[in-house]
């Protein structure tokens, strides 16, 4: 187990050289679930497999993202009927330095009940009495047993053993700051996804998919349907339902894109504006008086700081995650978010960064005004 944690670290370590240059989203890597001897989930009458479908959506999606930004490189982690190693699509997404990945997958159950799409990335579950393995488990179980479809599986993965729940723990943390970005896009993919062919929305989780977990970048799984339901089966079938799904995914992208790249700003200070006397006599408006309080209220205090982690738990400052630190923590609508490095300048918080990341390698500068957090270049 040891030995897997250090080769998926030293896979981030690799990827944190570029962190700081990209100030785009300029690839994105798009993984079309099972293949070839791995077919993935199944209808009930064992005429449909999910790697089909899978593929269908994935190939539209990058389609449009091509077509959309043909600045932006698209890389499939297989375009055809091939199979492909769990470990083999995150490497892939890793040696593109991706800014973005996107599993996409279908489901299958025993009952001919369950429909419906949902949304899942890596982390342990916030609800109080949960834990990291608690929710979505059977599809968990499922989806990382792929890996004992390869012939070294034992090798590459250490340890792990996809039905065994210890084995999951040493997940938790290992997508940190990367975490708040996933969550993000996913929220986006779950808001678009209501106006899609298939309706019934399963929710947006935290769950401890393996291809989440070795990525070193914002990454979402998808789960597009049930082929065990008959409605969801239909809308599958359907060419022009599927271009609809990955339509509404591509949206979503198209959302993220622009909320991503505009999360990065530069440290260039605004223009002070002189005061301008009112001329005499001259009421003020309703709205002049609204700016003039805004502009008499005290000013939330600015610090810079590098953010270690993005998690949806609470955590103890002594734990042993902060590696002798002692964290800043900002508390989010979804995520409690961990800062070290703090400074009063920017200068200051990037003399700590390169140290930070031999120990955090997803570490980013942020700029924190009171609650307001803001990535820096």
């Amino acid at each position: 187990m040891k030995r897997t944690i250090c080769i998926v670290l030293a896979v981030l370590l690799s990827a944190a050289s570029w962190a700081d240059e990209h100030l785009r989203l300029s690839t994105v890597v798009i993984d079309p679930g099972h293949g070839g001897k791995d077919p993935g989930a199944v209808s009930r009458d064992k005429k449909v497999y999910e790697k089909t479908y899978a593929l269908s959506i994935s190939l539209a999606l990058a389609e449009k993202i091509r077509a959309a930004y043909p600045d932006v490189k698209v890389v499939m982690t297989r375009t055809d009927d091939k199979y492909v190693t769990v470990g083999g699509r995150a490497d892939i997404a890793n040696k593109e330095e991706a800014d973005l990945f996107i599993s996409v997958h279908h489901n299958a159950v025993s009952s001919a009940s369950p429909n419906g799409f949902s949304v899942h990335v890596l982390g342990q579950s916030r609800k109080k009495g949960t834990d990291l393995y608690a929710n979505n488990m059977d599809i968990v179980r499922r989806e990382n047993a792929v890996i004992l479809l390869e012939e070294d599986y034992s090798t590459t993965y250490g340890d792990f053993d996809p039905n065994d729940p210890e084995s999951y723990i040493f997940m938790n943390l290992m997508q940190n700051a990367n975490l708040e970005q996933s969550v993000r896009f996913a929220q986006l993919v779950e808001k678009n996804l209501k106006n899609g062919p298939i309706k019934n929305d399963r929710g947006l989780s935290q769950d401890p998919f393996l291809v989440l977990w070795r990525t070193a970048m914002p990454a979402v799984l998808l789960e597009l349907g049930f082929l065990s339901n008959d409605n969801d089966l239909k809308v599958l079938k359907s060419a022009e339902e599927r271009d609809k799904i990955a339509e509404c995914v591509f949206q979503a992208f198209k959302e993220y894109k622009e909320i991503y790249e505009g999360t990065v700003t530069t440290e260039a200070a605004p223009a002070r504006q002189q005061d301008t006397p009112k001329p005499a006599g001259k009421q003020e408006t309703k709205q002049e008086k609204k700016q003039e309080a805004r502009q008499q209220a005290p000013k939330a205090e600015t610090v810079y700081a590098v953010q270690i982690f993005a998690v949806a738990k609470k955590m103890d400052p002594k734990a042993r995650e902060f590696m002798g630190y002692t964290p800043k923590v900002i508390q989010g609508e979804k995520l409690y978010k961990y800062y070290i490095g703090v400074s009063d300048s920017s200068a200051g918080a990037r003399k700590h960064l390169s140290a930070i990341r031999k120990k955090y390698p997803d570490a980013f500068l942020v700029k924190i005004s009171g609650n307001e957090v803001t990535r820096v270049n």
